[in-house]
């Protein structure tokens, strides 16, 4: 005699099938939007303690309000701003780590790795490819060196203090960009969805800056989807932060030219551009110039075949 199959018997509400199968939780815990709307909201509060600080501290100490923005980039400058990212950052991250109960370097930046062979490959080719972008403009008449800026102490100093600047920098928009927020937005759509949509958010970022173009922020687009890349191959952000500094150092430092619209100070060399907007950037500088992208594809491309397999995989994936 032939039986009915058996249905399974529905679940109480308090059960944990039911718990990990709703809009606000899954089968890893809180789900992947969720969470990064949570890491978002701790800097928007962190955020706006700082300001509140600096405003106050403005009002009663210095009888004036505060002055944000730059137009030009220093060391100190530079090292304070992207010190602070970096640092609300980091101290979010580090909240969410104990929220979801796992070690603060899985998201991007582990500590046995900080400052060691990737990074320090990835800040050669950083400056070697704004080399070449410099050098095949140079070869279309459009840029040239006309000499040193800076001599004696200063010289030894700025390169020190560049040096250190552009590290915080590679940390804090590396971290700020791929770090969190990619682990976490990989696991709910994917690593490439999560790379695009960070991608143009980074170049969104960069759309205030001063003497900015359309063709300059594709090109930081460009940027992003690239250290996302060395993100994938490499599993962890340190060979991104060493190219990510290796660019800028070589841009604003050595060559003296501007970086995405900021105007350098106390850089190595004096350089000029003349030529059209789509060979030298015009005011962008060379991010805006037609050689970048091609220049950042040849080093995915050679990038890609010495580093074949991928290392990033975020719970597992």
């Amino acid at each position: 005699m032939n039986h009915p199959p058996e249905l399974p018997a529905p679940q109480p509400s308090g059960s944990p099938s039911a718990r990990t199968n709703n809009v606000f939780s899954g089968p890893n815990g809180i789900r992947a939007g969720w969470r990064a709307l949570i890491f978002l909201a701790i800097i928007a509060g962190l955020l706006a303690a700082a300001g509140l600080v600096i405003v106050l501290a403005a009002h009663f100490l210095l009888h004036r309000p505060p002055r944000f923005g730059a137009a030009s980039l220093t060391p100190i400058g530079t090292a304070i701003s992207e010190g602070a990212i970096f640092l609300l950052t980091a101290i979010s991250a580090r909240i969410m780590a104990r929220i979801e109960h796992r070690p603060w370097g899985e998201y991007g930046l582990p500590a046995r790795f900080a400052f060691r062979q990737n990074f320090w490959i990835g800040t050669l080719i950083g400056f070697f490819a704004i080399s070449t972008a410099l050098l095949a403009i140079f070869f279309m008449g459009g840029f040239r060196l006309s000499g040193l800026a800076i001599h004696g102490e200063t010289l030894a100093a700025s390169t020190l203090a560049w040096a250190a600047a552009f590290a915080m920098v590679g940390l804090a928009e590396e971290f700020a960009f791929r770090g969190y927020l990619q682990f976490t937005l990989t696991t709910g759509m994917g690593f490439w969805p999560a790379a695009i949509l960070l991608s143009a958010l980074f170049g969104l970022a960069h759309a205030g800056n001063p003497g900015e173009s359309k063709f300059g922020l594709l090109s930081v687009v460009c940027f992003g989807l690239l250290f996302c890349l060395f993100l994938r191959r490499t599993g962890n952000l340190w060979w991104a932060v060493g190219f990510h500094a290796g660019w800028d150092w070589g841009q604003t430092f050595f060559y003296g030219v501007p970086d995405s619209g900021m105007a350098p100070y106390h850089n190595l060399f004096n350089s000029a551009f003349s030529g059209p907007q789509w060979l030298t950037g015009g005011t962008v500088g060379p991010e805006a110039s037609m050689f970048t992208p091609i220049v950042l594809l040849i080093v995915a491309i050679v990038f890609s075949l010495v580093y074949r397999e991928n290392q990033y995989h975020p719970l597992g994936r």
